[in-house]
């Protein structure tokens, strides 16, 4: 039987099974109420399910550049390479370690 579309959702693995407990309040105009109320109706989901979604998807791309980064294949040849490079002694790096630590 052939579909129109395909809907998938991705799971975080820290949130299945993870009992609901938190509640948040929200106030918002009736316009933005009806606007999400409706895409949620479109989405089969209850209102819940559609703004935890959202607001997951939203937080996962604000927080991607700080923990994620994409290189081109050059960019990441060179990146490596800096990895596999011996360390480089810098005289005051060398200079601060033998330092007595003051008490």
């Amino acid at each position: 039987m052939p579909h129109d579309y395909v809907r998938t959702r991705r799971v975080q693995p820290d949130v299945v099974g993870e009992t609901k407990s938190a509640r948040v309040q929200l106030r918002m105009a009736p316009t933005d109420d009806e606007l999400f109320r409706k895409a949620a109706r479109e989405q089969r989901e209850s209102l819940s399910e559609f703004l935890v979604e959202s607001a997951r998807e939203r937080s996962e791309r604000v927080l991607a550049d700080r923990t994620r980064f994409a290189l081109s294949p050059k960019d990441w040849e060179l990146f490596v390479a800096a990895l596999d490079a011996p360390a480089r002694a810098r005289p005051e790096l060398v200079e601060l370690s033998r330092r007595p630590r003051p008490e």
